[in-house]
């Protein structure tokens, strides 16, 4: 198994630490020739939307990535990569990719709770720690779309096919249960049925 991990800007060496310590190998994804490599699943870190989409699509990694997801490509996408997979922003004019039907807000905690930590069951996985750093929510789904945990009454983690959406990042603490579950979505699927299709 081989995850690639977006690394053009963001928390992403704390996820590849989390992977190295689970025994998976990692490829970083840093331009197009990246994007278009055999890998089993992706991990979208936290970071800059802003920036990250403006880098995808100046290093050539935009579509590439963006038909692989749209082909079932497992992803692991926290915080900033919530908002590259959203369907839709509230607040924002801007659209990456759109393959998660899901209407986020960015930034939508403000200044006075810019930052904060809690623990809450996430989907059968019982409490999980969860850090929030100028983070999105999300405030509405679509159907197909699978609510897994909520904060102060705002959605904060969903699951929707072979994509996995966050707004906080389970890499800076110390359970790996939410890895453990990305890990073993990409274990219980037919990978070459995406892998035939996509470039």
């Amino acid at each position: 198994m081989i995850v690639g991990v977006l690394a053009v800007q963001g928390a992403f060496a704390e996820h590849e630490k989390i992977l190295k310590e689970l025994g998976v190998e990692y490829l970083e994804l840093r331009n197009g020739n990246d994007a278009r490599q055999d890998f089993d699943g992706l991990i979208l870190p936290g970071g800059e939307s802003t920036t990250q989409g403006k880098l995808l699509r100046e290093l050539d990694m935009f579509e590439p990535l963006q038909e692989k997801i749209a082909y079932g490509l497992p992803v692991l996408a926290t915080c900033a990569g919530l908002i590259l997979l959203a369907e839709e922003l509230s607040n924002d004019s801007a659209r990456y990719f759109g393959t998660l039907p899901v209407k986020v807000k960015r930034n939508a905690y403000g200044r006075q709770l810019g930052s904060f930590y809690t623990e809450e069951a996430v989907g059968d996985l019982g409490k999980v720690p969860m850090t929030f750093i100028r983070a999105p929510y999300i405030e509405s789904v679509k159907a197909g779309v699978e609510v897994l945990a909520e904060v102060n009454e705002h959605i904060v983690a969903v699951r929707y096919k072979n994509q996995i959406g966050l707004s906080f990042h389970p890499e800076l603490n110390e359970d790996r249960k939410i890895h453990q579950m990305f890990l073993d979505s990409i274990s219980h699927q037919d990978l070459k049925a995406w892998t035939q299709k996509a470039i």
